[in-house]
């Protein structure tokens, strides 16, 4: 019933910048806390940054300074930009999101499919 759609994955060359995108859709009333996580190969997926729906926001310390979290309420779609991208940010990101079901008073947690960033020269 809700939906993930990643987008914005790719290639990138170090000290690069990419910005994911990631809309929730689907039988939804409201979509609550949402986020980015980052899975390298052979390492445990970890997060990268969150934000609320009041807009509040952590990261990960690997990346603060140089990834920002938003928001647009009004088309449930997080987003990620990221800026001087390192070789050790190479990982499959995740999108996450907390959504109400609409008619329902079920809170679920929804995984996107995850988009591949790959930073190398």
């Amino acid at each position: 019933q809700v939906q993930l759609v990643e987008s914005g994955g790719g290639l990138v060359q170090p000290g690069g910048s990419l910005r994911l995108s990631c809309a929730a859709s689907g039988y939804i009333s409201s979509v609550n806390a949402m986020g980015w996580y980052r899975q390298a190969p052979g390492k445990e997926r970890e997060l990268v940054a969150r934000i609320g729906t009041g807009g509040t926001t952590n990261y990960a310390d690997s990346v603060k300074g140089r990834f920002t979290i938003s928001r647009d309420n009004a088309k449930n779609t997080v987003y990620l930009q990221m800026n001087s991208l390192k070789p050790e940010d190479t990982a499959v990101y995740y999108c996450e999101a907390e959504a109400v079901i609409r008619y329902s008073y079920n809170d679920v947690e929804v995984w996107g499919q995850g988009t591949l960033v790959t930073v190398s020269s």
